[in-house]
């Protein structure tokens, strides 16, 4: 980890943006029907007297379930993203909520999870998915607010954009990689760390040559042996694109050089990171694949919750495996290293087309293959905009407008999938 604005991150920062609260610590969270979303909640319902969590957004495709969390959690506010799903929220909040409680405020349209995430409180968890997360991370930036950062789209994204706006240590990671480099981060002062080394699972086909993983099917890439997930980051973890991912926002996260952060094969899923210092010795953060625990470690750092998560059973013996990643079936991580380097637009590019191929090979027209392939093309055709002072949001997003576009072209000419893999 350097001394640089790039660690934003800091474990060894208490939060500069908010002073410890009096009473329960008041949470926004944004992304709330989604898997990070609900399981923050089960955190937040098991804990009273430490969260309390103030509104609550959500795309308005579970109208059903974010009017019941609502209810639930007593929140002051409803974000929802789809503007037509108002009325439906309405009626489903009063039948919730019941006589003699006053409804929330609702906020909708595409700019409402930034307006919510602008609001007063202390944390803000952007639980979002995909790269319209940005705008509500810079939005509770700008606000001061401790953001416990699950969206790793909106940094990679957003690059020089997050970096310029957070504070040391304003962010706290959510993903298990990165709470886990955080957490082994404590070991050691900046100038002793050596690499950073991410754990993957290695997705469901590990260990199969590049030949076998063309006639992948959706549901097969769907069905991860270790974490229970959406459908993007499920494909992205099959690619291991959500590997690549990582490896960027690492790089944001610490302020550590691309060439010193490595990726390792770990199937069970148990070690979720590891810190190797100068001499030599390495630490690693273990637990069960569960991210309540992450989550609580976000929303109540500096402290610990306690029973967050069930921890490893040492009475049980145990077996982990560590392997070299093959990036010839998975050249995912390669290139988004090439990615990461390149900087600029390059990222928003390199994520926004994952996500149209992605979308594109489980409606069918697109082999698991050809996802990276056409990412890689995409990011070959269309380079980098910007840097580290000049780029701008209109960058990002006109980026990724032209590089989804382009996708889409892409995609709709491969062809359909064979019989047998769809």
């Amino acid at each position: 980890m350097t001394e640089s604005p790039a660690c934003l991150a800091d474990p060894r920062l208490r939060h500069p943006a908010q002073p410890p609260p009096e009473g329960p610590r008041e949470i926004i969270l944004l992304g709330s029907t989604g898997s990070i979303g609900t399981q923050a909640i089960d955190v937040v319902l098991r804990n009273p007297g430490l969260f309390r969590v103030t509104g609550i957004s959500a795309a308005g495709g579970r109208v059903g379930l974010l009017a019941e969390q609502a209810a639930r959690l007593g929140v002051r506010t409803v974000a929802v993203a789809r503007e037509e799903c108002v009325a439906e929220l309405r009626e489903a909040l009063r039948a919730r909520f019941g006589p003699g409680r006053g409804l929330p405020e609702i906020l909708a349209g595409p700019g409402a999870a930034a307006e919510l995430a602008a609001r007063d409180c202390h944390t803000v968890l952007n639980g979002i998915t995909g790269s319209i997360g940005l705008a509500p991370t810079l939005a509770a930036l700008e606000s001061g607010h401790v953001l416990a950062l699950a969206n790793k789209e909106s940094l990679i994204v957003g690059g020089p954009l997050v970096t310029r706006l957070a504070k040391p240590g304003q962010i706290v990671p959510v993903d298990s990689e990165h709470s886990a480099l955080f957490q082994a981060l404590l070991g050691g002062t900046a100038a002793e760390v050596d690499k950073l080394i991410v754990t993957a699972s290695g997705g469901p086909f590990r260990g199969r040559p590049r030949a076998e993983l063309e006639r992948v099917t959706p549901a097969e890439a769907l069905a991860h042996p270790t974490w229970a997930m959406g459908p993007v980051i499920t494909v992205n973890s099959a690619t291991l694109v959500n590997k690549g991912l990582e490896v960027i926002e690492a790089h944001l996260l610490y302020g550590i050089p691309y060439e010193r952060i490595e990726v390792v094969v770990h199937p069970q899923s148990y070690v979720h990171s590891m810190v190797q210092f100068t001499d030599g010795s390495t630490l690693a953060q273990a637990s069960p694949p569960d991210m309540r625990m992450p989550i609580a470690l976000a929303l109540g750092w500096p402290e610990r919750v306690p029973g967050a998560a069930a921890p490893v059973d040492w009475t049980r013996a145990h077996t982990w495996e560590f392997e070299p990643l093959d990036t010839d079936a998975f050249p995912s991580v390669p290139l988004a290293r090439h990615v990461g380097s390149l900087g600029g637009t390059a990222p928003a590019v390199f994520n926004a087309a994952n996500e149209e191929c992605v979308d594109a090979f489980l409606s069918g027209l697109l082999p698991f293959t050809g996802i990276v392939d056409t990412v890689a093309r995409v990011v070959e055709e269309q380079g980098t905009a910007g840097d580290g002072t000049s780029l701008t949001l209109p960058d990002v997003l006109e980026a990724e407008t032209r590089a989804r576009a382009r996708a889409r072209e892409l995609a709709g000419t491969a062809g359909p999938r064979t019989t047998e893999a769809s």
